[in-house]
């Protein structure tokens, strides 16, 4: 270690300390806490000789806390004999010296004086002194004492609590006190005569401190003051000594040796170690963070900033600190509310942390990107916001991935059909605008629920096999039941896809529902359609071989009568021919139901028909029994055989009757009808065209929704026996067929049945003409509410009307109408309403909304035609309207109700 290297030492600690405060931007939590840090007392002071700031170790040592000191002269404190020399030495600064070293005695706030040796550093641009002082009080008078007496001294020696070393010109230890013997852990008689530096100085370093000493003890070089070098203990550890020298010299003033004492710093310098690691650290994490961190002052002025904010700022940090926002990063606007024209970042003024002064978040542009702000104030004892941290986190991907959700999301809720996302514990995540639609619940009521709870009434065994199947297989497929909100049970086409993290785990199961409830109803009629076709095939075969049998039988009975005359005999060949015949009679009728009965197809007006079926129920019916009539006077003329339409006819009177055993009402009504595209989606059975609409109807017990799809069958009935043969539907259903017509039914159980027998008619030149001149009325924007719970009828309802000049709202049942209307009350004009619907039926959701609007025009609409009473009483309703009902229907009949006819 040469002589510069010594000098230098002799302060590098505190000077180390004292330019890691000088140099770097610090917060003022950052610089208190590396302030505090040192055990060594830091003080700031103003070139006008006044205290700024002190650090902890201060007021541990002098006794005088910061805020005793703070603004107050510095030499107030020096003892009176030592002012005069440290003001000289405090203008050596001042004059432009960068460092200077001293030494003086200061006050103790119990009354008493210390020594102490002083480092100072001026910082000229903010005229400032940061100096860094260290308690020699010990070393003085131990140095006093041994010029006073060597043997007083060595007593004294032994008392103080620093170390002290005396090594004479032949490098021997001459001298050390109690206080070194414990530092070095060796006994006095183990070190006195050792050569000083052979024995207890580390050899890596051995040479240099030799030298040093050679030059000292030659007068070569001054005695430094402060230097650190390690020194070896009795255990092979080091320990780190802060010496102090002096030279010795004998009477004649010949150096005859060097009197070191020393501090034991190990702590001190492991603990400044410690922090510089810590500082370390945290500077390292502090621009290694995937964050952006910035420091600035209370006038938007950067005070520092970590690697990532450079980047993402485009920005190098000496070119951010000491510069403001708007100079930088910001925009900048005049601030009318500040003096002067200065000019700050519109971002930072708009800053809510500026208002609350608590921590905030905001959102703001950066260069290309977007980033989330979050702003911590730093207030100081005043409560005024003295510094800002700003932690900014680069959200542009975020935001760029959260448009794309969302133009997906757009894209899934055009889907018609229902797509919704479960995770692992059956949980909704996801519910687009086709499962609202076909479910009723909105992804808010639905997202967050048990998707088998939400769905199901009770886990199905084809529930637990999908999903065993879509754990093992990755995907799933089939049909499913399923509840909407208003409990209408609905059949689904369910495909199940398995979605795995970038694991390869099951995360969550993407699932796709189509609505297949009407495809179903339809092919139940297919199905059954195809069904009695078999059967009639069936029954054509035994017919014929049933009539080879009676054929003989019935050719046999005149030569049995002509053989046997007597009256027994007579009796019993009558009863047989009357079986025979009946059996005869009743193979008619199978073979009128499996082939249809030809006959002689003419030119036929329904009217008379119904005329005469109608007498003869008046005249054999119960008087219970009310038959009425409405025959359309235009009515179309239609090509049949009028005995098979005079049975079709009498054989649904006759059920009719049968289902009133306690009287009720028979009607028979008959009306032209277009089916257009419409109605005929409502039936698989009919077709585009102009037909005669006859509608048989009861009020009787109606027929069970689980035998219905049975009527039609031959042999089959829910009469008792002897009382009906269960053929009388089925040939009702083959003649209607064979004349090119087809039959619906609409029942409801408790208020009656209606049947409805579409024959086609006949296409005359004067038909062809009126279809000609047939313009169906259109709307002039009108709103109408569809109130209808079967989505289909609903859907297609409001497709008609939107495509004939009127706008649509539509409802699933009644309590939604009701909440629709009420936010929609200025602009409904006419409400369509169905009378047999869940949550709320017709009649009480009509009731609902009379008392919001006693004037609003209703026309009801219903499968069964005797809920046309309502329409006799214009208070209830306006119009009436039979489904299923055509285009041309149901826009004569809105537009008659909007007229007022």
């Amino acid at each position: 270690m040469n002589v510069t290297d010594i000098n230098d030492e002799q302060a590098r600690r505190n000077e180390a300390l004292q330019a890691e405060i000088i140099d770097r931007n610090w917060t003022e939590k950052e610089f208190d806490q590396f302030f505090n840090l040192s055990l060594d007392m830091f003080s700031i002071s103003g070139f006008d000789g006044y205290f700024k700031k002190l650090n902890k170790a201060w007021e541990e040592n002098i006794g005088f806390t910061n805020d005793e000191l703070q603004a107050k002269p510095f030499v107030e404190f020096v003892h009176p004999d030592d002012r005069k020399a440290t003001i000289a030495e405090t203008e050596k600064l001042k004059s432009g010296k960068n460092t200077i070293r001293f030494e003086n005695r200061y006050l103790c706030k119990d009354g008493a004086y210390k020594w102490l040796s002083w480092n100072a550093k001026q910082v000229a641009e903010e005229k400032l002194i940061y100096a860094t002082a260290r308690d020699i009080t010990e070393r003085k008078l131990a140095e006093a004492a041994l010029l006073k007496e060597r043997d007083w001294a060595q007593k004294y020696l032994d008392i103080a609590g620093i170390i002290m070393v005396a090594i004479n010109a032949d490098q021997k230890t001459t001298l050390i006190n109690k206080k070194g013997c414990e530092i070095l852990g060796f006994k006095e008689h183990e070190i006195i005569g050792k050569n000083w530096f052979d024995n207890f100085i580390p050899e890596r370093i051995r040479d240099e401190i030799k030298t040093t000493y050679e030059n000292l003890m030659s007068g070569n070089i001054e005695p430094v003051e402060f230097f650190e070098n390690p020194v070896l203990t009795n255990s092979g550890r080091e320990k780190i000594i802060a010496w102090h020298n002096s030279i010795l010299r004998d009477d004649a003033g010949n150096i005859n040796g060097i009197l070191c004492s020393g501090e034991d710093i190990t702590e001190h310098k492991h603990a400044d170690e410690k922090a510089s690691k810590l500082l370390n650290e945290l500077k390292t994490i502090f621009n290694n963070i995937p964050l952006g961190i910035v420091y600035l002052d209370s006038k938007f002025k950067f005070l520092s900033a970590n690697k990532f904010f450079c980047d993402m700022a485009g920005f190098s940090e000496e070119e951010l600190v000491g510069k403001l926002c708007y100079e930088t990063v910001g925009e900048y606007s005049d601030d009318p509310s500040r003096k002067g024209t200065e000019k700050i970042c519109s971002f930072c003024m708009k800053h809510k942390c500026l208002k609350v002064k608590k921590p905030t978040v905001m959102e703001r542009p950066l260069g290309d990107s977007i980033v989330k702000v979050t702003t911590v104030p730093e207030l100081d004892k005043n409560g005024n916001i003295s510094n800002f941290m700003e932690i900014t986190e680069d959200i542009t991907e975020t935001r760029e991935t959260e448009e794309r959700i969302r133009e997906q999301a757009a894209l899934l809720d055009k889907a018609r059909d229902a797509i919704a996302v479960r995770d692992m514990e059956d949980t909704l995540i996801y519910w687009n605008k086709g499962a609202e639609h076909l479910y009723g619940w909105t992804a808010k009521e639905a997202i967050g629920n048990n998707a088998n709870e939400l769905l199901y009434k009770e886990m199905s065994p084809l529930l637990v096999e999908a999903q065993k199947i879509v754990m093992e297989k990755g995907e799933w497929m089939g049909e499913l039941h399923h509840i909407t909100k208003d409990e209408k049970e609905i059949i689904v086409e369910s495909r199940w896809t398995m979605v795995y993290d970038n694991g390869g785990k099951p995360k969550s199961i993407l699932i796709l529902n189509t609505d297949i409830t009407e495809k179903k109803k339809l092919e139940v009629q297919l199905l059954r359609t195809q069904r009695l076709e078999s059967i009639g095939t069936l029954a054509s075969g035994i017919a014929h071989d049933i009539n080879n049998v009676l054929t003989p039988i019935i050719l046999s009975l005149d030569l049995l009568q002509e053989k046997f005359t007597d009256d027994e005999s007579q009796k019993l060949i009558n009863i047989i021919g009357r079986n025979a015949k009946r059996g005869a009679s009743l193979i008619k009728q199978i073979q009128s139901f499996a082939k249809g009965i030809e006959g002689e197809r003419i030119h036929l007006q329904v009217a008379h028909i119904i005329s005469e079926i109608m007498q003869v129920a008046k005249e054999t019916f119960p008087r219970s029994i009310e038959v009425k009539t409405h025959v359309s006077k235009d009515l179309w003329a239609i090509s049949g055989d009028a005995t098979q339409l005079h049975q079709v006819l009498m054989n649904l009177c006759v059920n009719a009757r049968d289902a009133m055993p306690d009287g009720g009402i028979l009607s028979i009504s008959a009306e032209n009808i277009s089916i257009d595209e419409s109605y005929a989606r409502m039936n698989i059975e009919a077709r585009v065209g102009r037909f005669i609409d006859i509608t048989v109807s009861d009020t009787g017990i109606g027929i069970p929704p689980e035998i219905q799809e049975r009527i039609f069958e031959p042999f089959f009935t829910t009469k008792e026996h002897g009382k009906g043969t269960g053929i009388g539907l089925s040939t009702v259903y083959t003649i209607v067929k064979s004349h090119g017509g087809f039959v619906t039914l609409y029942s409801e159980a408790g208020k009656g049945t209606e049947f409805k027998v579409c024959l086609p008619a006949v296409k005359t030149t004067e038909t062809q003409k009126i279809e000609e001149r047939i313009e169906l009325p259109a709307g002039l924007g009108e709103c109408i509410l569809v109130v209808e719970d079967e989505k289909p009828i609903r859907e297609i309802t409001g497709s008609t009307l939107e495509a004939h000049g009127y706008s649509v709202l539509k409802a699933n049942d009644g309590a939604e109408a009701v909440a629709i209307y009420g936010q929609n009350i200025d602009k409904i004009k006419i409400v369509l309403m169905d009378m047999m619907m869940p949550v709320m039926e017709g009649a009480a959701s009509i009731q609902a909304l009379r008392k919001i609007n006693p004037g609003l025009k209703i026309i009801a609409v219903s499968g069964l035609t005797e809920n046309n009473k309502l329409a006799n009483n214009a208070s209830i309703v306006q119009a009436f309207l039979s489904k299923p009902y055509t285009a041309e229907k149901l826009l004569k009949t809105i537009h008659d109700v909007l007229k007022g006819k």
